[in-house]
């Protein structure tokens, strides 16, 4: 039974991942915005005049309150103008890896977790075992699958750097590859703590919520358990895990996306540094950077998430 569980929530991850990965990365690209580059981009190259619409080195120049923020459409027009509408699923060979190690642990282990800490009487869970099913199971998946998460991320942001500056990782293991071996292995685990606490509160937050509107739902009779009830569901359970996880994956991104070059030091110390630095040159709304694109994506991915782990589960309720 517990296996069943790992491979049910594995299809149902991936299928969400390949889905909405144009929008995570459109929400990458955001949560990058108002982080200066390494070196400034010319201004006068019209090659990348669809990129400096949002990444000018004048823009750079001006405080950041001042900078004008595009929102997701126009990000998205502009990495399609910029970079092709190939470059939308940039890095998704990486989310596939990502949803198969980290999605496939998390949902299996909360699926083992919550049929051992079911009241057999009742036959129900607690919200406290659900949340407390929901941490574990995060953050174990979460220290699983960083290696997938730090190339993810990598590859989405790529485009955004001056041709000269980008890594051009072929795919997910080209990209690990080229990490251990130029920065060591340990690189791979960089940001791992951000991933996990991230990976704790969107789990914890997203899978109880589910489960327990799901409850709420059949409970009182307000709809058959079908399609409607688990999209009811699964929109309540995206938007919590939105909310309570997007400053935590902000500073991810940017701690995950850091250059660090030989002999210098790095752009951020640690999870807190950059959480300040972030707050101090951006304000502290800068935490909730990329929010409109990170609910457009969660939304969606948690509906598409849920709906196909239901019909696996029909699919797979003989074996």
């Amino acid at each position: 039974m517990g296996v069943k569980g790992f491979v049910e929530g594995g299809i149902a991850s991936i299928v969400a991942g390949c889905t909405t990965h144009p929008l995570d990365l459109i929400k990458v690209r955001m949560q990058l915005q108002g982080e200066p580059l390494r070196a400034p981009v010319p201004a006068t190259n019209p090659a990348l005049q669809p990129a400096l619409a949002f990444n000018s080195a004048r823009a750079a120049a001006l405080p950041v309150a001042a900078q004008a923020r595009p929102g997701p459409i126009s990000v998205g027009v502009g990495i399609v103008r910029a970079e092709g509408a190939a470059a939308l699923f940039s890095g998704v060979s990486a989310t596939m890896l990502r949803q198969t190690l980290y999605s496939t642990t998390r949902m299996g282990l909360y699926d083992v977790l919550k049929q051992k800490w079911t009241d057999q009487e009742s036959n129900t869970m607690p919200l406290g075992r659900k949340i407390a099913a929901g941490l574990v199971a995060g953050g174990v998946g979460a220290a699983v699958g960083n290696p997938a998460d730090v190339a993810m991320v990598r590859m989405q942001a790529d485009g955004r750097l001056p041709a000269a500056q980008r890594r051009n990782y072929r795919s997910v293991a080209d990209a690990i590859t080229s990490m251990a071996r130029q920065e060591g292995v340990a690189s791979l685990w960089r940001g791992s703590s951000l991933t996990v606490n991230r990976a704790m509160i969107v789990t914890a937050s997203q899978l109880a919520t589910y489960d327990q509107v799901k409850e709420a739902i059949l409970q009182k009779g307000l709809m058959a358990d079908g399609l409607g009830t688990h999209v009811t569901a699964s929109f309540s359970a995206g938007f919590v895990a939105a909310v309570a996880s997007n400053p935590v994956d902000v500073i991810k991104t940017r701690v995950m996306n850091m250059k660090v070059e030989p002999g210098k030091a790095p752009p951020y110390d640690g999870a807190l540094d950059c959480a300040l630095k972030t707050v101090r040159a951006e304000g502290p709304m800068a935490l909730y950077k990329g929010f409109i694109p990170t609910i457009s994506r969660q939304g969606p991915f948690t509906v598409v998430l849920f709906v196909t782990l239901e019909q696996v589960r029909k699919v797979l309720k003989d074996f």
